[in-house]
């Protein structure tokens, strides 16, 4: 799905703000920005245009349509809607697998819960022998984004039985304090990535790869560890890392099983239903909780640097 809005100076710097921690490292020519914003590619070109692509496009572009339209209540936003035909046959042309890496043990390493407002990081590095590729495969785990929590809560706890990994779980409090004007989310990723492939490239000796679904590219990846002891090298990076390496797949299922573990704790905490995400019902919600615990509520549930923390604070 691919969606066209026509934005003003206002919206544009806005959203340059806000995905600030999501941007690519390389730009389209006449872009402003390009950035990721879960299952959507959005980039923001200095004429004005904003497009949106990929899956979840439509929620994506959703909030900075309302938002347009509070900011210039009188002017029409222009919105172009284009379905792409033959989805999945696109898709499929699109995701280009390689069988040397695909068919290999290998390690991978993914994350989640980094365009969660609420909510910890999870990064698991799992290793997949090529002896478990068709178990894996027979469990769904080839279609791994198309799997629900249900079925992740489901198909996961086989997962774990038989496939070594490593995760770490970072926490709203500890990431609001790693988190300054040296330290972004790319290059806490890359730390938690490198710590969870180290612990477990040193366990598991027989792999072929390590393969880390690319987040940024290989330069600016080393460089935010330029500080770190125990750097690991020799990594595949790829795109879409969980459509071509069952290890990386797997990696993401556990982040994705662990941190829906850990958002449901942190919703009894505060007895409500926290929404994932982003979104205006984000902010709302952060809203809700600071009238009812203080502001300080924040420091343990939710990432600060997220533009909706000056949105509820302002509220």
């Amino acid at each position: 799905m691919t969606i066209t809005v026509k934005v003003s100076e206002n919206t544009m710097n806005e959203m340059e703000e806000f995905f600030e921690d999501f941007k690519r490292p390389k730009t389209p020519a006449y872009a402003r920005f390009q950035a990721d914003d879960a299952d959507c590619v959005v980039t923001v070109y200095e004429s004005g245009k904003a497009v949106f692509q990929g899956i979840s496009a439509d929620i994506s572009a959703q909030m900075w349509i309302e938002r347009e339209r509070r900011l210039n209540p009188n002017k029409n936003v222009e919105v172009k809607n284009s379905e792409q035909k033959d989805k999945k046959e696109k898709e499929k042309k699109e995701v280009i697998i390689d069988p040397k890496i695909y068919n290999a043990s290998c390690i991978g390493s993914d994350e989640v819960g980094t365009g969660d407002y609420f909510g910890p990081i999870v990064v698991t590095a799992a290793y997949a022998s090529k002896e478990n590729i068709k178990w894996l495969e027979s469990i769904g785990v080839k279609d791994s984004k198309k799997l629900t929590d249900d079925k992740i809560l489901e198909v996961v706890p086989q997962i774990i039985k038989k496939i070594p990994y490593k995760s770490i779980i970072l926490t709203n409090k500890e990431y609001n304090e790693r988190y300054n004007e040296n330290t972004n989310m790319n290059k806490l990723k890359a730390i938690l990535h490198n710590n969870v492939l180290f612990k477990l490239s040193h366990e598991i000796r027989d792999y072929e790869y390590i393969v880390v679904d690319e987040f940024a590219g290989k330069y600016v990846y080393y460089n935010y560890l330029k500080e770190s002891p125990n750097v690991v090298r020799n990594i595949t990076f790829m795109t879409k890392g969980e459509d071509k390496c069952l290890a990386v797949a797997c990696a993401s299922l556990i982040s994705r099983y662990i941190f829906i573990k850990e958002f449901d704790k942190l919703s009894d905490k505060v007895d409500e239903f926290l929404p994932k995400g982003a979104s205006d019902a984000v902010t709302d919600m952060g809203i809700k909780l600071v009238n009812k615990f203080g502001k300080d509520i924040l420091k343990d549930v939710a990432k600060l640097n997220f533009k909706n923390t000056d949105k509820i604070l302002n509220k």
